[in-house]
């Protein structure tokens, strides 16, 4: 299965290039049950999460992804969901996490999971 360890690291725009090793980055995560991807990209002072999800180019690794859907996908931090992922600036060494939408409520698993329980 294809990991996060084979992802190509992106600075900017420009898939494939490398960052500096001297610049500082930060990352741009995604993952759907086959497939993760971390993508690495070069920071600079006004990065906003959103902007540097934009600049991943996650839709060239995963085929369901849209730029229309990441403009709007809800966005965290190291698991803190953002609240305003457009104005919320990055910080060196941080990780954004681009975050899927539950296919189904958990409390609605939970009972689903109990009635096909046997009887106690």
């Amino acid at each position: 299965m294809p990991s996060a360890a084979d992802t190509p690291e992106v600075s900017g725009a420009e898939p494939g290039a490398a960052p500096a090793e001297d610049s500082p980055l930060v990352e741009v995560a995604y993952a759907t049950p086959a497939l993760q991807r971390i993508v690495t990209l070069a920071w600079s002072a006004g990065l906003t999460a959103r902007a540097a999800v934009m600049r991943a180019g996650l839709p060239a690794y995963f085929a369901d992804l849209d730029e229309a859907w990441l403009a709007s996908a809800t966005l965290g931090i190291f698991g803190e969901r953002l609240a305003h992922p457009e104005q919320r600036e990055l910080l060196p060494g941080e990780r954004v996490e681009v975050y899927r939408p539950l296919r189904i409520d958990p409390k609605q698993a939970r009972r689903e999971r109990a009635a096909r329980r046997p009887p106690r």
